[in-house]
């Protein structure tokens, strides 16, 4: 088991890892909304959505994977009514075909976040 943080995210290192590699597999934690700093984007759903891709999509690079070889995604909204909104930013940065998927609501996220996303991907 190797446990590995991307460099370009630093914050929360200290009490989690980025990701953990098994063989064969890539279990990355949550990525809330959230740059290099640790603050929390500006802008909705739809920016917020691809703040947490983009966050995913640096621990992946760190992991030495891609979006490509992810299987699984979950998705934690704060309201179901930004799904559509979220859906739309989803579609367009993910590559096709698309990873499995898991989208609920969450009573509440992490520092009241409106979307965190997490993934499983191959190595």
């Amino acid at each position: 088991m190797e446990k590995l943080n991307s460099p370009e995210l630093s914050q929360f290192s200290h009490i989690l890892s980025h990701a953990v590699k098994v063989p064969g597999l890539i279990f990355l934690s949550g990525q809330t909304p959230t740059d290099s700093t640790g603050k929390v984007v500006e802008g909705g759903i739809k920016e917020h959505t691809a703040q947490c891709i983009n966050n995913l999509g640096k621990v992946l690079e760190a992991a030495g994977s891609s979006w490509e070889k992810v299987v699984k995604v979950n998705v934690y909204l704060d309201d179901m009514n930004n799904f559509s909104a979220m859906n739309e930013v989803y579609e367009k940065l993910l590559p096709n075909p698309k990873p499995a998927r898991t989208c609920i609501q969450a009573a509440r996220l992490p520092n009241s976040v409106d979307v965190e996303i997490e993934a499983i991907a191959t190595t």
